[in-house]
């Protein structure tokens, strides 16, 4: 416990985006959020008052760090899945625990247990040899994506590989180099979807709306919320699907579920869902939450790792747009500038910057536009998303 508050610490192992915004929605709650960073310059640690700074691979610096908290939880999913069993071990509190959230860190994991419980998985191999991979393109059809089973992120670690010559020429390079890979059948999306739940030490559940997300080259740069036109039974689906992962994995704190939307003319809404992928922490598909729902996905994350109750799940609109802002070239109008436009011209905006130094690609920040009009709303939040991103109003 914090003397000064009475109030419990919280340790969040990771000083980016995520534990920034995290903190921010500690002092709300009275919280005293204390952060893992690497250096100074990570998101978090511009803002917190309470930073260590070391390497979240480091079992000793993760010891030192753990010390000073009631329960610790993350930023990410790259801590040494053995460190946490080894600090679980030592009686620290961590949620997610260790054999949940390796289902988040290595994707053959996640696929294998996925089929163990019947949940909707895209057709799937692990990859030991060029002749996995080769053997699986010429059973499922070409082409095919390969992806790294741990460490990928926003494209990073996905290929996709078009025939055999060139999965032949990939995989050589790959398994040479030590990495394990599977491969996944491509999916004819009909769109990307997402949805989130809160779940505590308890067993108590909360779960948000389901959202679209919208992909460029394997990033995430728009979240609508709720997802436009998505059958109510679909939306059941996604949301029972989320609870009963978090459920059977035993989650705690926010598990993120994204999700393909596939054609299927044999149900209902002619639509079902296959997952994508498992996040164990906020996730990017729910920062419209801050402004757009009763509680935040951050101070949803807090509540559960704190065992306290789930706040309310519901939006604050009937619409919500989520902007990711991706770093445009260097030079031009300076940021601050920038925003001065921004407010100008969409004035009912929130702006999200998280302190990061502007690279072409990299996430600096988001927007988020309520209102009742689902093209009247993306409008406003894409023309004050490139007003930060490139300081014009000009076409995305």
């Amino acid at each position: 416990m914090d003397s000064r508050t009475g109030l419990p610490v919280v340790g969040m192992v990771g000083g980016g985006q995520l534990a920034r915004m995290t903190h921010q929605a500690a002092i709300a709650l009275g919280q005293s959020l204390r952060v893992l960073a690497l250096t100074p310059d990570d998101g978090a640690a511009l803002v917190a008052a309470d930073v260590q700074y070391g390497d979240h691979t480091d079992l000793a610096a993760l010891r030192t760090f753990a010390k000073a908290c009631d329960v610790v939880t993350f930023d990410h999913e790259h801590v040494p899945t053995e460190h946490i069993s080894a600090l679980t071990g030592e009686g620290v509190k961590l949620y997610p625990p260790a054999d949940a959230l390796v289902h988040a860190q290595d994707k053959r994991v996640m696929r294998e247990r996925l089929d163990a419980m019947a949940a909707p998985n895209p057709a799937w191999r692990p990859v030991e040899s060029t002749a996995d991979l080769v053997a699986f393109g010429n059973e499922v059809g070409w082409p095919v994506m390969v992806k790294a089973a741990r460490g990928g992120y926003d494209g990073r670690g996905v290929w996709p590989v078009g025939d055999a010559a060139q999965a032949t020429e990939l995989a050589e390079t790959l398994l040479a180099g030590g990495t394990k890979l599977i491969v996944e059948e491509r999916v004819a999306l009909r769109r990307e979807l997402a949805v989130q739940v809160a779940r505590s030490p308890f067993g108590q559940v909360a779960v948000y709306p389901v959202v679209e997300t919208v992909q460029r080259d394997g990033i995430c740069v728009e979240v609508l919320a709720p997802a436009p036109d998505l059958p109510e039974e679909l939306a059941v689906t996604a949301q029972q699907l989320a609870i009963d992962l978090a459920t059977a994995l035993g989650v705690v704190g926010l598990l993120a579920v994204e999700l393909f939307e596939v054609a299927d003319p044999s149900t209902p809404s002619g639509s079902r869902l296959l997952v994508n992928e498992l996040a164990m922490r906020p996730h990017n598909s729910g920062h419209w939450t801050i402004e757009g729902a009763r509680t935040s996905q951050f101070e949803q994350h807090l509540r559960a790792v704190l065992d306290y109750p789930m706040g309310d799940t519901s939006l604050t609109a009937p619409v919500v747009v989520m902007a990711n802002v991706l770093g445009g070239e260097p030079g031009g109008m300076p940021i601050d500038e920038r925003l001065h436009h921004l407010f100008a011209a969409e004035p009912t905006a929130r702006v999200h910057l998280y302190g990061k130094q502007v690279r072409p690609g990299r996430k600096i920040g988001h927007i988020t536009v309520l209102g009742d009009d689902l093209d009247e709303v993306r409008a406003r939040a894409a023309r004050a998303m490139r007003w930060l991103r490139d300081g014009t109003e000009g076409t995305a």
